[in-house]
C-alpha cells in the first residue's frame, strides 16, 4: 500500500502541490478568527459539589453566574466620602443597561466593600453568563464605564481573567513563532548541511500547522475548545511535521544515493519504507492523545481533539506533501550543501555502533546508573501539590492580574473567592424555623471564632447573642415581606440559605483545604451542607480529573501495547517501551515539581513559583509525551528488527538499528525540543510548564533512554526481545509491518 502510494506522490506530485497551495490559499482568510472562536476555562464540571452549590445559590437566591468587580482608588478622597461615593455610581450609569448585567452591589450598599485603610473600594457586578461566556461582554462593559477625574478604575473577577488569558496566550504563540522558526532552521541545516533539504520540513510543518489551525476554527463550530489549544496544536504541530518530515527526508537521501539517483524509485521506496514508519508512528500518538478524550473537562477534550487533528494532518502532510516537494526536487535535495558531514551518512561503523557496542559489552554497569538517574530526577514528584489555576498565572503586567494584586493587598488575600456554605432545609419552605435558624448561627459562630477566618456574612449575625441573631433573621423576614429591602434575600429564602466566610489564604493555600474539608464534615440537624468558593472549586476538580486519569493511563497503554504487539511481533519489546517511556515521563514530573512548584530556575525562566503543580500538566503530558516517545521507540525498534530479521544477531541488530537511526532519532528530538522549548518563554505559566516539561522529557527520551536504557536492555533480554508464544503466532500477520528491507 505505501509503495502504491509513494508512486502515486511522484506520478500525481503537481497536483497534489495545486491542491496543498490551493488550502492553504483557502486557509489564510480562517487563520486570524480562530482566536475569537475559541473559550476560556473548561477547568470546571458539573458534577462537583461545588458546582452543585452554585446551581442551588442561582434557583434559590438569585446569585449571578459570575461576577465582575470594579475597584476604585483615589489620591485625594477617602472611599467614605460622598464625593467618591457619587463618582462610583456615576461611573456604573451606563453599565446598568448592559443586556449580560443582572445586578450591581455599590460599597455605599454593603461597608465591607471598603477597605479598612478607605482609600480602596470596589463594586460587584453580577452577570447572567457563565464566567467563560463572561469575558464576551468585558470590552462592551469597560466601554460603558463613565471614566471619572475623582477616581482611577481598574477590573478584576474571571471573565476579565479569562479575556487576559486569551489575550496573552495570542501574543506568546506570536512571540514563539518569531523565535521558533529561525532556530528550528539553523537546527535543520546542521542537520542535514544543506540549505534545500533543511527547507523542506520546515515548510511542510508551517503548511501542516496551517491546515491544523482551520481545522480547529471548524471544529469550533460543532464544540467548544479551550483558548489553550492554540498554543498546544502549534507547539506539537510543528514538532510533530518537523519531526515526520526529518524521517521522510533522510530516508529520500538515502534511497537517492541507493538508487544512483533514480527519483521515482527513491520517493516510492521512501513512502514505502520511512512513510510506513510515520504511518504507525502517528497512530502510537493517537492513542496517547485520545486518552484525553475520556475526561469530562472540556480543556482536556479540546486538547484530545486538537491533539488527534495535528497528528492526522501531520502524517497526511509527510505523506503526501512531502513526497510530491521531493518528487520535484529530486537530485537537487543537496544542493547549496554546507562544509559539514550530515545527519544520514550513517553506515556500518561510526559513533552509534561503537556506542551502542560499549553498552552491550556492560549491559547492567550501564543500566542500574541510568535508571538512578531517571528516578533521582522523577523523586521531587513525590512532594507535589496537586492543584488547579487561579489569577497568579498570569503576568503581572495585565491589568486583570494588577487589579487581583490590589485587591489582595488591600482585603487579602481571600476576598475574591470567600467559602459559600449553602444550606438547605430537608422540609421544603422551613428554614427560618427556630431550630434551623439556630443550626446557621452555630456553624457562623463556628467560623467567627476561627482564626483563619477573617469576616462572616450570615443571615443570622454571629456578632449577636444566638436569641438576638435569630430575631434579626426573622425580623428581616417580615420586612422583606412588607416589602422593605434589608439586604437578606441574597443571604436566605425559605428553603435555602447561605454563609459567607472570608479568609487572608487564596484559593490554594494547605489552611483553606484543610477548612474546607472542616466545613464538608459537618451535619446540622435538619439541614443539607454543600461548599462553593475558589478552593471548594479547586479541590473538587482536581479529585474529580485524577479519578479519570487511572482510566486514561490504562487505555492509553492498553492499546498502545497492542499497536506494538502487532508491529513488532514480540510481547517483551512493547511492555519494555512502556516501562522505559514511564521514566522519561517521570523524570519530566519531578523537574515541574523542582522548577514551577519550589521555584528553582524561577529567575531565569521569568516567573513566580506557584507552589503547586496545575493539575491538568501532568495528565496532559503524560498523554502527548507518550505517543511522542513512542514515536522514536517505532523508528528505532523498526530498524533493529529490519536487521535483526536479515541476520538473526540480536546484538548486531542493536548495534547497525542505532546506527541507522540514532542521529536521526536524535536530530528529530532535538528539533521538537527547539520548538517545545520556544514556548518556555510564555507569560503565562501553565504553557511555560508544558513547554518546559515536554521539552525536557523528549530530550531524556531521545538520549538517555535510546542511547543507553535500549542498547542495554535489549542486550540483557537477548533473544527473548523477539519471543512470541504460539498461539499469538498464528493469530497475528505473518508479517510484522515495519519498514521493508533496504
Amino acid at each position: 500500500m505505501f509503495a502504491f502510494l509513494g508512486r502515486t506522490a511522484y506520478r500525481w506530485r503537481w497536483v497534489i502541490l495545486i491542491v496543498w497551495g490551493l488550502s492553504l490559499l483557502l486557509a489564510l482568510p480562517v487563520l486570524p478568527r480562530l482566536g475569537g472562536a475559541l473559550k476560556v476555562g473548561g477547568f470546571s464540571s458539573p458534577n462537583t459539589e461545588a458546582a452543585q452549590a452554585r446551581e442551588v445559590l442561582q434557583r434559590e437566591l438569585g446569585f449571578a453566574p459570575s461576577t465582575l468587580l470594579v475597584i476604585y482608588q483615589s489620591d485625594t478622597l477617602k472611599a467614605d466620602d460622598p464625593a467618591f461615593q457619587a463618582a462610583v455610581g456615576r461611573s456604573l450609569a451606563g453599565v446598568r443597561d448592559l443586556p449580560g448585567v443582572a445586578d450591581v452591589i455599590l460599597p455605599s450598599a454593603d461597608r465591607h466593600l471598603i477597605s479598612d485603610d478607605g482609600d480602596t473600594a470596589y463594586a460587584i457586578v453580577g452577570l447572567s453568563q457563565a464566567p467563560e461566556e463572561a469575558q464576551r461582554l468585558v470590552p462592551e462593559f469597560e466601554a460603558a464605564l463613565v471614566p471619572q477625574d475623582e477616581v482611577r478604575m481598574s477590573l478584576a473577577g474571571a471573565g476579565a481573567f479569562y479575556r487576559d488569558i486569551e489575550t496573552v496566550s495570542q501574543r506568546d504563540l506570536r512571540r514563539a513563532e518569531v523565535i521558533v522558526f529561525p532556530i528550528a532552521l539553523i537546527a535543520l541545516l546542521i542537520v542535514f548541511g544543506s540549505v534545500i533539504a533543511a527547507l523542506m520540513p520546515l515548510a511542510v510543518g508551517a503548511a501542516g500547522v496551517a491546515l491544523v489551525l482551520v481545522s480547529l476554527y471548524l471544529a469550533t463550530r460543532v464544540t467548544d475548545l479551550s483558548i489553550f489549544v492554540l498554543n498546544l496544536a502549534t507547539m506539537l504541530g510543528l514538532g510533530l511535521a518537523v519531526d515526520y518530515s526529518l524521517f521522510v527526508t533522510s530516508r529520500f537521501r538515502e534511497e537517492l544515493a541507493l538508487s544512483a539517483g533514480n527519483v521515482p524509485q527513491a520517493v516510492e521506496r521512501t513512502v514505502a519504507t520511512a512513510g510506513k514508519a510515520v504511518f504507525f508512528s502517528g497512530a502510537t500518538v493517537l492513542i496517547g492523545l485520545m486518552g484525553l478524550a475520556l475526561f469530562e473537562f472540556m480543556f482536556l477534550r479540546s486538547v484530545g481533539i486538537s491533539g488527534v487533528i495535528v497528528v492526522a494532518w501531520s502524517t497526511v502532510a509527510a505523506l503526501t506533501l512531502l513526497p510530491a516537494l521531493l518528487s520535484v526536487v529530486g537530485t537537487r535535495i543537496d544542493r547549496f550543501s554546507l562544509p559539514w558531514r550530515s545527519v544520514v551518512d550513517a553506515g556500518r561503523e561510526g559513533f552509534w555502533v561503537r556506542l551502542s557496542h560499549a553498552v552491550m559489552a556492560r549491559p547492567i554497569a550501564v543500566l542500574i546508573p541510568t535508571l538512578a538517574l531517571l528516578l533521582l530526577l522523577g523523586a521531587p514528584f513525590l512532594r507535589a501539590n496537586i492543584s488547579s489555576p487561579d489569577a497568579t498565572i498570569l503576568p503581572p503586567d495585565l491589568p486583570s492580574r494588577q487589579a487581583f494584586d490590589i485587591l489582595v493587598e488591600e482585603y487579602g488575600a481571600g476576598e475574591i473567592s470567600p467559602f459559600l456554605i449553602v444550606l438547605q432545609s430537608e422540609s421544603p419552605g422551613d428554614i427560618f424555623s427556630g431550630e434551623q435558624l439556630g443550626e446557621i448561627y452555630d456553624i457562623g459562630a463556628r467560623l467567627s471564632a476561627d482564626p483563619r477566618v477573617t469576616r462572616v456574612q450570615s443571615v443570622v449575625p454571629p456578632a449577636l447573642p444566638k436569641e438576638q441573631a435569630v430575631g434579626v433573621a426573622m425580623l428581616q423576614r417580615g420586612l422583606n415581606r412588607l416589602g422593605v429591602d434589608t439586604g437578606a434575600g441574597r443571604l436566605v429564602n425559605d428553603n435555602a440559605a447561605v454563609i459567607l466566610a472570608y479568609t487572608d489564604y487564596l484559593p490554594n493555600d494547605e489552611e483553606n483545604k484543610a477548612l474546607l474539608t472542616e466545613l464538608r464534615s459537618l451535619e446540622p440537624a435538619g439541614l443539607t451542607v454543600l461548599v462553593d468558593g475558589g478552593t471548594a472549586e479547586i479541590v473538587d476538580v482536581v479529585a474529580e480529573m485524577y479519578a479519570d486519569f487511572p482510566k486514561a493511563i490504562a487505555l492509553v497503554v492498553a492499546a498502545t501495547y497492542l499497536v506494538l504487539l502487532v508491529l513488532f511481533r514480540s510481547v517483551l519489546l512493547p511492555l519494555k517501551a512502556v516501562l522505559m517511556n514511564g521514566l522519561s515521563i517521570l523524570a519530566s514530573y519531578g523537574a515541574l515539581v523542582w522548577v514551577f512548584q519550589e521555584g528553582h530556575l524561577s529567575r531565569f525562566l521569568g516567573f513566580t513559583a506557584l507552589g503547586f503543580v496545575e493539575a491538568s500538566l501532568p495528565v496532559i503530558m503524560f498523554c502527548v509525551l507518550f505517543g511522542l516517545s513512542m514515536d522514536y521507540e517505532v523508528f528505532l525498534l523498526s530498524r533493529i528488527r529490519e536487521e535483526w530479521e536479515r541476520t538473526g544477531n540480536n546484538t548486531q541488530a542493536v548495534a547497525i538499528g542505532l546506527q541507522r537511526s540514532g542521529r536521526i532519532i536524535t536530530s528529530a528530538a532535538l528539533l521538537v525540543v527547539v520548538v517545545t522549548a520556544s514556548f518556555v518563554t510564555a507569560d503565562v505559566v501553565l504553557i511555560k510548564a508544558l513547554g518546559f516539561g515536554i521539552a525536557l522529557a523528549v530530550f531524556l527520551d531521545a538520549t538517555v533512554v535510546r542511547a543507553l536504557l535500549v542498547p542495554s536492555t535489549m542486550r540483557l533480554l537477548g533473544d527473548w526481545n523477539w519471543w512470541l508464544p504460539s498461539p499469538l503466532r498464528r493469530v497475528l500477520p505473518a508479517r510484522p509491518l515495519v519498514e521493508e528491507s533496504v
